[in-house]
């Protein structure tokens, strides 16, 4: 529990002058709005309709600040003060982790009943543990903390839903205009973009370059400044800013503008994913957070798939005012882009707990009732959620914590290698595709049948992931699945091969299993602090970018048109990333070990003094076990 100093401290923070445990004043305090009224008769209680008397008196959450009221009830959960009363039981632990298309059938079984007691246990249910994991006093959701706080399965379920409305579906429809912008230059090369602006195929690889080496670079500045302003101020400013630049390549002229560009495109763009996961996961548990990001990948490839679709009508705009048809589709899409970047100011919240505005409603998107469960029910799933405010800025020392954090590193250099096989062919799959023979607008329609298989291919291994609780073996599942089809390249003569087996060989190879969306879930999972997190994300985003730049130089000029030392390139890079996987595994697996037996060799004495002193240590508490 808390020293008496520290308590002094605490209250000292929410303007209060007691300090002290079980005073004549805090027993005379009202009731916690936010207990339930429960019947209490073991495991499988179930919460009654939810009794808020003072609903109307409660003052509404404004910027950092909160009623006296709210701040001594919630300090006096914190240090455990009893007067307020227990929160009741608490739900039986989760056999099967719940998915949004895992719903079961309402009285399938007991366990099932969806107005059962939904709160799992948690460090806060443990008086000599919850001080030690408490959030820091300026969390911005601390008045709607509360360790007694109780849920059923019907309400968080219906609140998950809510969430995925209200805040998945605007980051992923913003992912698809990044995607729209970054990517639709593969399109414009297919009407004759580079013969037009005087660029080579290797010219082409260097624009892609330095976009990637850009996008690298900009990565933890970028959250340094998300942290610093708001994931919900930095997001919309890098699409506008992004969108001006993309829809400015209507004016190319030349290499020089060309290059800029594709340099101006990828700085602006840099740190918008890692930003985008640290926001989700203010509202998401880690599993639900793993599954979504799969729906968030599912969207850049349905960008992709748009993309393509738009382009077979813009490039059609070839002519109009005497210009490309390339000209058209930078211009159109950029313009789509800025107006996403301009209602996003309005569409994202800063938190779970501040989506009040004239915009989004006075009273907000959520209930007060509804802030109590998304806050306690992520925090109780990953308590180091508490221990930075939204808008707090990464320090330099924090920053150099960061990245010298060595268990994240094999998760980096999969960032750095695990898509280079499947990248390189998808860089040239639209001038490979028109290489053959097919016409402008073939071509664009042909790339949609592997997006489609992408995707699909994707949102199963990611889901496959998660309910078998594995990363590894699971994520290795692609490098396994592009083996036959990277032999069949770098073997077969395809010059003397039907232009469509080529391309059905391809739309099968580029329709592989993404595991991007379990790698980014697992490098939030195993940080286990916010900053951490922050700029863990960033760093594996920069090492897939930088995956990207030996991606784009892989295919030469010298080496076309089979590709054969590109080729046995990405077959022995894939056959390195297996063993990746394989030794990512048993390096987890090790740590876990080797910490559970010192754990258990501890005393309870020696465990509550260690968790004490080492409060803040991220995934170096010898309590905490790395996903694998």
């Amino acid at each position: 529990m808390p020293s008496r100093s520290q308590q002094a401290s605490l209250y000292a923070t929410f303007g209060l002058t007691h300090v002290g445990g079980n005073s004549s004043s805090s027993s005379s305090s009202p009731r916690h709005t936010t207990t339930v009224e429960l019947i209490r008769h073991g495991p499988g209680a179930r919460l009654h309709d939810w009794k808020d008397p003072d609903e109307d008196s409660k003052s509404q959450y404004e910027g950092s600040e909160m009623s006296k009221e709210d701040a001594e009830i919630t300090t006096a959960l914190l240090l455990g003060d009893d007067s307020f009363g227990s929160g009741g039981p608490l739900g039986e632990p989760e056999v099967r982790r719940r998915f949004w298309f895992s719903a079961k059938k309402e009285g399938e079984s007991e366990r099932e009943d969806l107005d059962a007691v939904a709160t799992q246990p948690s460090v806060f249910d443990d008086p000599d543990l919850a001080g030690q994991y408490q959030p820091q006093p300026d969390w911005e959701n601390i008045h709607r903390f509360d360790p007694s706080a109780r849920w059923t399965w019907r309400e968080e379920r219906a609140l998950v839903r809510k969430i995925d409305f209200k805040i998945m579906l605007w980051t992923c429809l913003m992912f698809c205009a990044l995607e729209m912008d970054r990517a639709n230059i593969r399109q414009a090369v297919t009407d004759d973009l580079l013969p037009e602006l005087g660029l080579t195929r290797n010219d082409y690889n260097l624009g892609n370059s330095l976009f990637a080496l850009s996008f690298l670079l900009a990565e933890v500045p970028s959250q340094l400044v998300s942290k610093y302003l708001g994931c919900d101020r930095w997001i919309p400013l890098q699409m506008v800013l992004w969108s001006v630049v993309a829809s400015s390549q209507f004016t190319l002229s030349g290499r020089f503008g060309f290059l800029l560009s594709r340099v101006l495109l990828g700085t602006l763009q840099g740190g918008f994913i890692p930003t985008v996961v640290l926001y989700l996961s203010y509202f998401y548990k880690a599993h639900e957070l793993t599954i979504r990001l799969g729906f968030f990948w599912t969207a850049m490839v349905f960008a992709d798939i748009f993309a393509a679709l738009s382009a077979f009508g813009l490039l059609h705009m070839r002519g109009v005012a005497g210009l490309s048809g390339w000209r058209w589709l930078f211009l159109v899409e950029g313009v789509i882009t800025l107006l996403f970047g301009i209602m996003s100011f309005f569409l994202m919240p800063a938190g779970p707990t501040q989506t009040a505005s004239w915009f989004r409603g006075k009273k907000g998107w959520f209930t007060p009732r509804e802030e109590i469960i998304i806050v306690n029910r992520v925090i109780r799933d990953d308590p180091s959620k508490g221990g930075m405010h939204n808008r707090e800025p990464l320090t330099f020392r924090l920053l150099f914590k960061s990245l010298l954090d060595f268990d994240l590193w094999p998760l980096y250099i999969i960032g750095l290698l695990n898509h280079i096989p499947f990248a390189t062919p998808n860089i040239y799959l639209t001038l490979s595709l028109k290489g053959l023979g097919f016409s402008t607008f073939q071509t664009n329609l042909l790339v949609i049948p592997s997006q489609v298989l992408h995707v699909v291919n994707m949102i199963i291994l990611t889901y496959v992931s998660e309910m078998l609780n594995q990363m590894s073996l699971i994520a290795l599942i692609p490098q396994l699945w592009g083996f036959p089809f990277l032999l069949w390249l770098r073997f077969v003569d395809t010059s003397a091969v039907s232009k469509w087996t080529i391309w059905l060989v391809m739309t099968i190879f580029l329709g592989n299993p993404y595991a991007h969306p379990i790698q980014v879930g697992w490098v939030s999972r195993n940080s286990n602090t916010v900053r951490s997190r922050a700029v863990g994300s960033a760093m594996y985003n920069m090492c897939v970018q930088g995956g990207s730049i030996i991606a784009s130089n892989i295919y030469r000029d010298d080496d076309a048109p089979h590709y054969e030392r590109g080729n046995t390139v990405l077959l022995t890079l894939l056959v390195v990333n297996i063993g990746i996987y394989l030794g990512t595994k048993a390096y987890y697996t090790y740590r876990n070990r080797t910490r559970e037996r010192i754990w258990e060799a501890m005393s309870e004495s020696e465990r509550e003094k260690y968790l004490a002193e080492n409060w803040d240590a991220g995934n170096k508490r010898l309590d905490f076990r790395f996903a694998s």
